[in-house]
């Protein structure tokens, strides 16, 4: 599919269907992609492509399926899966919205630590460094860079009820976060997350992680204020933004203790 997808329709569908195909959906693939797929599709290219911003609300289903030439059960099932994906958000007698880490409930789809008690207690991020530099070989290969392409290091600490609990090392590929500095970051009221969306047009969508026990070596112990060797959570994460692309690799320990990390799997 290609980005003049949204503003192409073929009113002649697969056999049977009687629905409006994209153009370029018909084409010659050997793998059938079923049609509420390829909407899927097209509408996450409106998204990237910014057409529909964070935040704000998408046409209704009835104007979707007038624009694409399909029925509005095929959106609504494109729609359900991008609710889902954590893509778009659907609101009771409001609409659709296209989903942003400025709410509450996307701060904790990434930051997964709770206390014993099961609540999310409130944190605060203190910023220890924000600094350009090149990329080492595996930072590179995590962020699908050239080795020495520049990326900005981000360390912080997030402080639950006046501990410090994390530390974590966030590298950025430093053409897509030029102009990202200590100051920017220190002015910034509201999520990292929130801050790379709408200063930098970057949204995570997605993320993969690693989860291993560690012994705290001198310097992660000294800033966590625990003795070297203290047991810690050791959480590697690479995030990735539309289109599969990764746009931040994140190195995190915690401190777990009256904390745990919650997962949910489905």
């Amino acid at each position: 599919m290609n980005s003049n997808q949204a503003s192409s329709a073929n009113p002649i569908g697969p056999a049977g269907t009687g629905e409006g195909l994209p153009a370029s959906a018909s084409s010659s693939s050997p793998t059938f992609s079923p049609l509420y797929q390829q909407i899927k599709g097209i509408i996450t290219q409106s998204l990237e492509s910014g057409e529909w911003k964070p935040g704000e609300i998408i046409p209704s289903e009835v104007e979707l399926a007038a624009r694409y030439k399909v029925s509005q059960g095929t959106v609504r099932k494109a729609i359900d899966e991008l609710a889902a994906d954590n893509l778009l958000v659907r609101r009771q007698g409001k609409g659709t919205f296209v989903a942003t880490h400025n709410e509450d409930r996307a701060q904790f789809r990434f930051l997964r630590l709770l206390a014993d008690d099961g609540v999310e207690h409130p944190h605060i991020s203190k910023l220890l460094e924000c600094r350009r530099l090149r990329a080492s070989a595996e930072i590179a290969r995590q962020l699908d860079l050239k080795p020495s392409d520049p990326v900005v290091l981000i360390k912080r600490l997030l402080r639950f009820d006046g501990d410090d609990t994390v530390l974590d090392e966030i590298w950025l590929p430093g053409g897509v976060f030029r102009g990202l500095t200590l100051e920017r970051l220190s002015d910034y009221k509201g999520p990292l997350y929130a801050m790379f969306e709408t200063e930098f047009g970057t949204r995570m969508i997605r993320a993969s992680e690693k989860i291993r026990a560690v012994a705290a070596d001198p310097a992660v112990a000294d800033l966590l204020h625990v003795p070297p060797g203290f047991p810690l959570l050791s959480v590697e994460r690479v995030s990735y933004t539309y289109g599969d692309r990764p746009v931040e690799v994140r190195r995190g320990w915690y401190v777990t203790t009256g904390y745990y990390y919650q997962n949910d799997l489905s």
